[in-house]
């Protein structure tokens, strides 16, 4: 088993950055690909970003390609996400997760392959 948890999280102001962590606990996760997704209230979850385990590609939503960047810690892993010029849209509960068993953006998007995820932390966004 793997636990996750999410920290980082807080209110900003419009323009400003936070930068989210994920550390996990119980089972080595360095091979592991990990995903950042995210859920304003009343909305589905969405992806956001992820990283592969194998080659540390990175893939990104439209949305936030060019303000957020995602990262592995190998002493610590799985990673972070900086998060910047940040808008209130991006106001949301953040998750990160972490599966092993697929390779590629088409896979990489779809919250339902990730096999461990933290509880979120909140990210709020003010104008």
């Amino acid at each position: 088993q793997v636990q996750l948890v999410e920290s980082g999280g807080g209110l900003v102001q419009a323009g400003g950055s936070l930068r989210l962590s994920c550390a996990a606990s119980g089972r080595t996760v360095s091979s592991y690909a990990m995903g950042w997704f995210r859920q304003a209230p009343g909305k589905e979850r969405e992806f956001v970003a992820a990283i592969s385990g194998s080659d540390n590609s990175t893939y990104y939503a439209d949305s936030v390609k060019g303000r957020f960047t995602i990262s592995r810690d190998n002493a610590k892993p799985p990673g972070y996400l900086q998060m910047n010029s940040l808008k209130p849209e991006d106001t949301a509960v953040y998750f990160c997760a972490v599966q092993r068993a697929y390779y590629g953006a088409y896979y990489y998007t779809r919250g339902s392959l990730y096999n461990y995820w933290g509880q979120g932390t909140q990210v709020t966004v003010s104008s």
